[in-house]
């Protein structure tokens, strides 16, 4: 194989994803996440700020995306999601390649994105891994962040596939329940496996 393995991570809100993500990381693979590519193109010189500003008048502040004044834009459009998805996706693409080029030789890449199945990424990856834990578990930690009500969850919720089909998806599960030494075990375990392949 002329490129690296590319690990799919994804995982509901607050199922702990972007932890296991530093675990990856930590243990010397290459992750890409969209969403931080997201944050750069949103902020102070990044690519979607003038778009965004085209398409969603009112929604950029001091030279960056306001990312609630967005949301709340999005929502009073019905084709919304749809014209931020035609700006941001091919932006997303775009610096993913990059990453992906600079990150040629290595013998595995992780690709955190958190809407995997539901943005249809999951047909170009090799290996899924997707991070889990019970629904109780998982809002009370949604519902633990500053500004999250359960009205807010339910419509994320809403928006993403069921957490018990990711789990039939996935080639592996990565249950964070335990804590984080357990799901490091884990991690450490999939790349064993991955290796081995």
């Amino acid at each position: 194989m002329n490129r690296p393995l590319l690990i799919g991570l994804t995982g509901s809100i607050g199922m702990g994803k972007s932890e296991t993500a530093k675990m990856f990381r930590q243990l010397g693979v290459p992750v890409y996440d969209s969403d931080a590519a997201v944050h750069r193109l949103y902020d102070k010189g990044g690519r979607a700020v003038a778009p965004i500003a085209q398409a969603f008048p009112g929604t950029v502040r001091e030279d960056k995306v306001d990312r609630t004044a967005l949301s709340k834009a999005v929502a009073d459009r019905a084709d919304g999601f749809a014209v931020l998805e035609r700006i941001v996706h091919p932006l997303v693409a775009a610096d993913e390649a990059a990453f992906m080029a600079h990150h040629k030789d290595a013998p595995m890449v992780v690709l955190d994105v958190p809407l995997l199945f539901e943005a249809g990424g999951h047909g170009r990856v090799d290996v899924i891994v997707v991070v889990s834990a019970p629904a109780e578990m998982q809002r009370a930690r949604v519902l633990a962040r500053p500004g999250m009500t359960p009205e807010k969850l339910d419509l994320i919720l809403s928006r993403q596939l069921d957490d018990a089909e990711k789990k039939k998806r996935a080639d592996f599960v990565v249950d964070t329940s335990a804590g984080l030494d357990h799901a490091l075990a884990q991690v450490r375990s999939i790349l064993d496996q991955l290796r081995r392949r």
